[in-house]
């Protein structure tokens, strides 16, 4: 065979369909794993007919490409990508290329793309979703870095990714770890659009008494309307999956859910940089309960539920049902738009310069978070660039009003139920707190200058004036520093 196109490491599920995606589309492709026999299984079980070639030191894998050489990296994010960029920096020349497609922290591609760069290296961190299937046949891929390397890896990346009518659902997203950050932000939203889809199952299984089977169809009817997106499809398919004695498997999983770190990773950048991501901290926060199975059995026992169980007629089943769709359709879009407030607030505090209709186009297809609404956000970037807010578009607008009665009766129906709705009810919270003109953070303010002298600022003085009162009248007119709203 000619050199390689590009060289990848790592051969777990996510890198070996990559390889083979990549293939498929006329790249050769040499590969590199930590195990010898890793290696050779894949080239002899699964790439046949493929331009893929095998290497079984860094160094082969290296003299394998044609300049400038192209190394993605499908590893254990953290330690160990530092681990082969180190091993790897050596043995390349200036203006070659690594990829990082793992999950990586947006912070350590910010470092990697600088300490590269000072050694003439161009680096890349790029997001990678749509799970196994996605890498097979299309992913979404959301690259960032030394724009330098983009021209190189574009046709590569373009080919490979999934599309939506013409379009390559990757495209450049920014310098340092803006791809990443932005493949963080998806993964939040994803934790969101999870946990809301549970509870909304939650409230038709255990408030209305349905059984699997009737929540599949719900779920199934569902997606062929505005909720139609993979994760609504894929919940749908699971419901239909029966174990060996007939009954569905999903009755049979533990109700402890697991995490990798990306939605905990959204949460802190959300702390962090003062954006309300509430919907999306809920939604980790649900799963680390989730975890405590142990402890909730013990206390379920203490505080057995006492909600009456109620027979619910058709008509009443049915309207029941339409509150919970248009309360799951209302807070996706809460989500989503806590995910853009936090990406436009990253963009000003890294000075990335995102074009968010064009991550909408990268969501669109390949990624976990595909969904039909997301050509909607699309269009709202394409109308108005500067846009604060989803919630200010006109199709959202028009959207949450037309949810909204249903989307409360939905959360008190919750409530009544004794059901926990974290992300529906954080959701609604969000947005009661967004449209209040007035909220009661100025009582909060008062409180914070009595005890601590933290100032404030008053309404009829200019924005960045403030004041402080000497509440108990033996403090005098010493202030602490001021705060950051």
């Amino acid at each position: 065979m000619s050199a390689a196109d590009i060289g990848l490491i790592g051969l777990a599920v996510m890198g070996q369909n990559l390889v083979l995606n990549m293939a498929e589309h006329g790249f050769h492709v040499c590969v590199y794993n930590r195990s010898e026999q890793k290696t050779n299984d894949f080239i002899e079980n699964r790439t046949q007919g493929f331009p893929v070639s095998a290497a079984y030191s860094l160094q082969e894998l290296v003299d394998s490409l044609a300049a400038p050489r192209k190394i993605m990296l499908m590893v254990k994010a953290g330690e160990v990508v530092d681990s082969f960029i180190e091993q790897l920096v050596p043995l390349l020349d200036e203006g070659d290329i690594i990829i990082d497609g793992g999950n990586s922290l947006y912070i350590d591609s910010n470092r990697r793309t600088k300490e590269l760069a000072e050694k003439g290296i161009l680096f890349i961190g790029t997001g990678v979703s749509g799970g196994e299937e996605g890498a097979r046949f299309g992913p979404s891929i959301m690259p960032g870095g030394n724009k330098q390397a983009w021209e190189s890896v574009k046709p590569i990346f373009q080919s490979i990714a999934a599309k939506s009518g013409e379009e390559a659902c990757c495209d450049w997203v920014g310098d340092d770890g803006a791809g990443h950050y932005v493949k963080m932000v998806h993964n939040g939203i994803e934790y969101g659009d999870m946990q809301l889809i549970t509870e909304a199952y939650q409230l038709m299984r255990e408030g209305l008494g349905m059984s699997a089977d009737e929540c599949q169809k719900v779920f199934s009817a569902w997606n062929e309307g505005v909720l139609d997106s993979y994760l609504i499809e894929i919940t749908a398919e699971i419901l239909t999956f029966k174990d060996t004695d007939g009954e569905p498997l999903v009755d049979k999983i533990l109700d402890a859910a697991g995490q990798k770190g990306t939605g905990k990773w959204t949460g802190i950048s959300s702390l962090e940089l003062g954006i309300p991501v509430t919907l999306i901290t809920e939604s980790v926060y649900a799963r680390c309960l989730s975890a405590l199975k142990t402890e909730r059995v013990q206390a379920s026992k203490i505080y057995p539920r006492t909600a009456v169980a109620k027979i619910y007629s058709e008509d009443e089943k049915q309207a029941i049902i339409a509150s919970i769709h248009d309360a799951l359709y209302a807070s996706k879009i809460i989500s989503y738009a806590q995910g853009y407030m936090l990406m436009a607030e990253a963009a000003k505090a890294y000075d990335w310069n995102l074009n968010y209709g064009g991550i909408a186009l990268m969501w669109r297809g390949g990624c976990i978070i595909r969904s039909r609404f997301l050509e909607e956000i699309k269009h709202a970037y394409e109308k108005e660039p500067g846009l604060a807010n989803l919630l200010q578009a006109s199709f959202f607008e028009s959207a949450i009003k037309g949810a909204e009665s249903h989307w409360r009766k939905a959360v008190v129906f919750g409530i009544e139920q004794q059901i926990p709705t974290p992300a529906l009810s954080s959701a609604l919270a969000f947005f009661d707190g967004y449209r209040s003109e007035v909220v009661p953070a100025n009582l909060l303010q008062a409180q914070r200058d009595y005890f601590g002298a933290h100032t404030y600022e008053r309404l009829d003085a200019p924005r960045g004036e403030f004041f402080h009162t000497d509440w108990i009248q033996s403090g005098g007119n010493v202030s602490s520093t001021t705060y950051e709203v």
